[in-house]
């Protein structure tokens, strides 16, 4: 079955595998983008291949255990068979491979007149062999793990990337191996620089070699004991089913439960096995026993290199001409970063748009309430965190201070579960109260609250987000975050953390939608309201800017919405189950996708209301896990400057006709380049926001 078969099979709803694909592919016409500097071109191609793996782990993996249950599953999967999908995935899986492999092709010949040079292990010069072979010895070795297979039972586990061996031995009496053949796995170390930077020669020209190469072209150290004729040697990359298992044993924590979940990722199923299309069959049926592959459907063939989501760190050469430009984050309008924050909060809501703005705003905040001496207590759930995260020492610097800090740590979010569990660790022995668990929910809201004295009462400050508190991220993710004394909100705020302290308890918000106990019904009836107004003639539109909408109720709510004439317009970066553009159903919904230099992460809901415009910012994209399984905050903007900001900036995104691409049943794909002045959402939002703060 092909895609697009795939995808009309219910016509209501695009399947969310495919609509992910689909995403994916968005990002891999970025590697293709000759606009695109090279260098990134490179780092998109890394991002593809990141995101693939995740895909497999998870998306595909889920997939899998649906058709091995003998379950169709077409009510969960858009009216799409299991099996049927799986084959669709795998088809368009392998045509995005070899479009990847012909880009990165394309690459590296535009690299090569920029004097940047891919060799290989059979290309390297004479007076380079020096410094390569002293690299290897330093550097390399002592961390390969090379495994001689036997016949005997061997542990092979993990998401790893090998080279499987095949040597080929020369008749010698003497040798003690009853085979001529000798069959080896070396894994490739994850903590070694993929990319080996030879030094700039004279003339200019600069060598890259891949650490792969550079390992094949030390085989005859690594096998000096062996008397061999031949080495054969392919790549191959194994991914396992990425989902946690948390098991219900009372006598364990919380975290032991994660930590051991984890662990036993190494040895679920495997989902996908990536291989060198040229590897012998012999070869390959030993790499398949030893791994526990036992379906050929799980199998891939690629190209000789694996585990491309190490060009996301392709190192810069020092070649600014080959990167996008660096662009200086700019401070918010009436906010300087060398004033008191909490004091100018206390007059006033202020948004930043990171990376626009800078993140170091919500550093010093958190810097400030560790040293004000009115502060007593801050309250923050953390999710996602850099691994040296200036957020948790200012959280601990609080401690030292004398103030009460309370922190949950989401110990579920995916991937990052075990660094989550070792900074919860760590804050912990620093005297940080640590909440670790809510029994069958995940804490995906941003949240921060500051408790301060002031004229013998408590007043409360703090944040409301769109993105995790992470400065390396918030480089490359648009988020927005909201500073507030807002004393009605911060309620709310407050309601929320005593939930996760005693979530048992039942909590009202008056200002703040909050899911697992709200969100849905709310946004039902903000959207009944907008048909409401329409059906009597009165101002009504609804603008929507995500990163997923896969739950088909609130699909068929906008459906709905369309059908009385309510004008939708929707920025979805990801994953779209819903058909816009289809008359009678969705002729009043449009749908664009943004993909360029920075993630679009922010998610924003704006409603006309007769004319009294509703803004929300929100950690909730419109999935069931999140109206459902999570902790979720979406947080109202009352200020009206506030409001036209986040206004004014979605319609640049919608503007947008360089980097978006139109979402529809036949437009999957296509850029919406037109004979009009170009509009480039991200660069113009940088003029924008620099042109406010010069205001």
């Amino acid at each position: 079955m092909n895609q697009k078969k795939a995808e009309n099979k219910k016509f209501n709803f695009v399947n969310r595998e495919l609509s992910w694909l689909n995403f994916n592919e968005r990002v891999l016409e970025e590697a293709s983008d000759k606009t695109v500097p090279l260098i990134e071109r490179l780092r998109f191609l890394g991002i593809f291949s990141n995101n693939l793996d995740e895909f497999f782990q998870v998306r595909f993996a889920s997939v899998k255990r649906i058709a091995q249950s003998g379950k169709s599953g077409k009510k969960v999967l858009g009216g799409i068979e299991a099996k049927e999908l799986l084959k669709s995935i795998t088809n368009k899986v392998i045509e995005l491979q070899q479009k990847s492999n012909t880009i990165l092709n394309d690459i590296e010949r535009e690299l090569k007149k920029e004097n940047v040079v891919f060799i290989n292990e059979k290309q390297v010069k004479n007076y380079q062999i020096q410094y390569l072979t002293d690299y290897f010895l330093e550097k390399v070795n002592p961390s390969l793990v090379t495994v001689i297979l036997k016949e005997e039972y061997q542990d092979f586990t993990d998401n790893k990337t090998f080279f499987a061996i095949k040597m080929e031995l020369n008749s010698n009496r003497n040798n003690s191996l009853s085979e001529n053949k000798i069959y080896a796995f070396i894994e490739l170390p994850k903590k070694l620089d993929r990319f080996i930077v030879l030094p700039v020669e004279k003339n200019g020209m600069q060598f890259i070699m891949m650490l792969d190469d550079l390992i094949r072209f030390h085989f005859h150290l690594i096998f000096s004991m062996f008397d061999y004729k031949k080495i054969d040697a392919h790549m191959f990359k194994i991914t396992r089913d990425g989902e946690l298992d948390i098991e219900e044993n009372f006598g364990k924590s919380y975290a032991e439960k994660i930590m051991n979940s984890v662990r036993d990722r190494i040895f679920a199923d495997p989902v996908r096995l990536v291989h060198d299309k040229n590897i012998d069959p012999v070869t390959l049926e030993k790499v398949m026993g030893k791994l526990g592959v036992k379906s050929k459907k799980s199998l891939i063939p690629g190209g000789r290199y694996h585990r491309r989501a190490d060009y996301m760190k392709f190192p810069s050469l020092n070649r600014s001409d080959l990167m996008y430009q660096k662009t200086i984050p700019l401070s918010v309008k009436n906010l300087g970063l060398e004033q008191n924050i909490i004091q100018a909060v206390s007059k006033k809501d202020y948004l930043i748009y990171t990376p626009y703005h800078s993140f170091s705003y919500l550093i010093k905040f958190l810097r400030e309430s560790a040293l004000d001496p009115n502060v007593k207590t801050i309250k923050i759930t953390l999710y996602r965190l850099a691994r040296y995260s200036q957020v948790v020492s200012s959280l601990i610097n609080a401690v030292k201070n004398g103030k009460k800090v309370i922190v949950y740590v989401e110990l579920q979010a995916r991937f990052d579960e075990e660094n989550n569990i070792n900074i919860a660790d760590k804050l912990e022995k620093s005297g940080v109260q640590i909440i670790m668990g809510v029994r069958g929910l995940k804490v995906h809201s941003k949240i921060c609250l500051v408790l301060r004295y002031e004229k013998d009462k408590i007043k409360k400050y703090g944040f409301v987000s769109t993105g995790n508190f992470n400065e390396y991220t918030a480089k490359i993710y648009t988020d927005y975050t909201l500073f507030t004394s807002n004393q009605k909100i911060l309620k709310d705020v407050s309601k929320v953390f005593d939930f996760l302290e005693v979530n048992y308890e039942f909590k009202r918000y008056k200002h703040l939608i909050v899911s697992p106990h709200y969100t849905y019904q709310k946004l039902i009836e903000l959207i009944d309201n907008e048909i409401r107004n329409k059906l009597i003639g009165i101002k009504s539109k609804i603008r929507l800017k995500l990163n997923s909408i896969t739950n088909y109720k609130i699909i068929s709510k906008l459906y709905e919405a369309s059908n009385a004439g309510v004008k939708i317009e929707m920025i979805v970066r990801g994953v779209c189950c819903l058909i816009p553009g289809v008359k009678n159903m969705s002729e009043n919904i449009k749908v664009i996708s943004v993909v360029d230099k920075y993630l679009e992460h922010p998610r924003i809901y704006i409603f006309e209301n007769a004319g009294k415009t509703k803004v929300y910012i929100s950690s909730a994209d419109w999935m069931t896990r999140n109206f459902e399984n999570r902790i979720e905050v979406t947080c109202p903007i009352y200020d009206t400057d506030l409001q036209n900001q986040i206004i004014d900036t979605f319609n640049i995104s919608w503007k947008d006709n360089v980097k978006s691409r139109l979402i529809n049943e036949f437009k999957l794909r296509n850029i919406r380049k037109q004979n009009i002045v170009k509009t480039r959402s991200q660069f113009e939002t940088y003029k924008y926001f620099k042109n406010l703060s010069s205001q």
